[in-house]
This record gives C-alpha cells, structure tokens and sequence, in this order.
C-alpha cells in the first residue's frame, strides 16, 4: 500500500532526472572539436582538491587549457585527482614556474588578461565585450589572491558580487560561478549557434546581451 502511494506521488510530476543515455543526448549539442577561447592560469593554488575541481569545471565548460603555476599542484597528482574524476585526462594543461611570464606570453599572443580578482575596478562579467577574447583567467591564492605582480599585468579584473556577510568564496567555486559567466557572456556575444547556455544559467547571466 505504502509502495503505491510512493509511485502514485510521481504521476503528476513536472519534472524527472534523465536516463544516462538522455543525458548523453542532451550534452551532444554543446560538444564540438573546437574549445572556447579563455584559458586559466592557476597562481600558488594550494590546495589539490581546490585544483582538481578547477579542472573538473574546465573540461565542463569547455576551456582551453590551464596553466599551473608556483607551488600549485600539477594534475598528475595523485589528490587532485579525487576532485578531478577523470579531467585531468581530458584538459591540456602545462605548469610554468612564474604566473606573470605565463601572463606576458598570452599578452604577447593577443589574449585579454582578467583578473579573478576583488580590485577598485571591477568589470561586470555580464559588461565583457568581443575584445575581452580570447582571454587569459588569472586565479590567485586561496589567502593571498593573485599576486601584486601578476594583477599589474592584467588588462581588467572581474569579481563575484558576495550578498552575505563573507567577503569571498572558496578558489575553486569563484572559479566556477565565473568560468561558467564567461563561457555564457561568450556565447552571447558570439551568437555560438545551437549552444546558447544562457537559458540553463538564468536570467542573470544573460542580462545586458549587446
């Protein structure tokens, strides 16, 4: 009895998880050959767990590679990979010993340096334009943030507005919220046919499209 009141709640249901293979579906449209153009450069990241979901979201959204870089845990190792479930196979990264000659030589390629960063300047994620990319994503320290010495060399710094009592967030989950902003802010202003994000993020990440 109590079987058939459990199964008789669902009928009417708005909604249900899907099947592995539905799933597989749904994501076929958003993966292609080619990766979005932002690369992150992770500066003194300490903590493995912190790395490995780092890379978890970048083989999510879709990024074109990372940069380890000072005393941050490179992907083979054997922590971050309880994070990483896998994605450390699945996104190219390399590992530099000083961030800011990293930074110099996207300059020098013509990336658009930002900052994930709490500055005087902040630019709104969602006020990103065309020029912004390909970008170069700089992730400081989980205490000390990005390095004077790397923010001198950013071209603007984008920050995760905090409407609690915290100042900011843990390094991997900034890195998140803002990694997925991006790729949607892209997408808008890339008109990425049949890919568009916006609607899975919400309203407030397709505000102010161009």
């Amino acid at each position: 009895m109590g079987e058939q009141l459990v199964n008789q709640s669902y009928e009417g249901a708005l909604v249900r998880k899907l099947r592995q293979d539905e799933i597989e579906e749904r994501w076929s449209c958003y993966r292609g050959n080619t990766k979005h153009p932002i690369v992150a450069v992770l500066e003194n990241i300490r903590s493995a767990y912190n790395v490995g979901s780092i890379l978890r979201t970048s083989d999510a959204a879709a990024l074109e590679k990372i940069i380890v870089c000072g005393i941050t845990p490179t992907p083979d190792h054997k922590s971050v990979h309880k994070t990483a479930l896998g994605s450390q196979d699945s996104v190219e990264w390399e590992q530099s010993h000083s961030a800011a000659d990293v930074i110099r030589g996207f300059k020098q390629s013509g990336y658009r340096i930002a900052a994930l960063e709490i500055t005087d300047s902040p630019t709104p994620i969602q006020r990103l334009t065309v020029s912004d990319f390909p970008m170069c994503l700089v992730v400081g320290s989980e205490v000390r943030g990005v390095s004077d010495e790397a923010l001198a060399l950013c071209d603007v710094a984008v920050e995760l507005p905090q409407f609690g009592d915290k100042h900011s967030l843990n390094a991997a989950v900034a890195f998140g919220v803002a990694a997925y902003a991006i790729v949607s802010r892209y997408h808008l202003l890339h008109d990425v046919s049949g890919k568009d994000i916006s609607t899975h993020l919400g309203p407030s990440m397709a505000q102010d499209q161009p």
